[in-house]
């Protein structure tokens, strides 16, 4: 008899060695249990998770798997070791952009004078504020292999100096129903950043308010208005 798998578990993406490597509903996993939970996770790092599993996304464009079971690798076999979480994160992030730098994704983004060109992310403009703002659907996966591959969900000019003035992005890697409460986010952050608020300090309240729309979606739409969204 089989076992009915449970939120927030898809399918099962392979084993390596003691670890089980999950494909999950992030949008539940944000939603529900933690919404700092971004591309992928690990028990050592995220209380939701079990301490033998890795969890993965659900990619929009499954393309990206390979970078980040080999981040997790890194990232936990230090962390066993006894590093503290930062090293071994840094560590793990070196490791993958060496995998990132091997597939070729740099020559694609290649502009004038050989430097990357942060225009040929974009995959669709969603809206021009009248306040300015642009906010692009980008490529994510070339932004996490070019600029920063810490780059998830979603950034703002205020926060990425590689992100055009006046430019909102959103990684086209997350489901459209997910996007709104993502986009919210990073409008009020951004404003509050031009107001002078700290990115820690604007992070924070922008995941709280985040948290809480994903639980009163019925406010969404007003709240987004008030971030400029018209």
């Amino acid at each position: 008899m089989t076992t009915e798998l449970k939120p927030p578990y898809i399918r099962k993406a392979g084993v390596r060695g003691k670890i089980t490597i999950w494909i999950v509903d992030g949008t539940y996993v944000r939603t529900h249990l933690d919404e700092e939970f971004t591309n992928y996770g690990q028990g050592l790092v995220f209380d939701c998770i079990p301490k033998n599993e890795f969890w993965l996304d659900k990619e929009a464009k499954e393309d990206e798997q390979k970078f980040f079971v080999d981040h997790l690798l890194v990232e936990h076999r230090l962390m066993l070791k006894g590093m503290a979480y930062d090293d071994a994160l840094e560590a793990a992030d070196r490791a993958e952009m060496a995998e990132r730098k091997r597939s070729g994704d740099i020559e694609k983004l290649t502009g004038r004078g050989g430097l990357p060109d942060p225009a040929k992310v974009h995959v669709t403009l969603w809206k021009m504020l009248t306040s300015g703002v642009s906010v692009w659907i980008v490529d994510g996966r070339l932004v996490r292999s070019v600029f920063d591959d810490d780059f998830t969900e979603g950034g703002h000019d205020h926060v990425y100096e590689f992100v055009p003035q006046k430019e909102v992005w959103i990684d086209n890697d997350l489901e459209e129903a997910e996007r709104p409460y993502v986009l919210f986010h990073e409008l009020h952050e951004r404003n509050l950043m031009a107001k002078g608020w700290t990115y820690d300090k604007a992070h924070e309240d922008s995941s709280r308010l985040e948290y809480h729309y994903r639980h009163t979606p019925n406010e969404l739409h007003d709240a987004l208005v008030s971030e400029g969204w018209e």
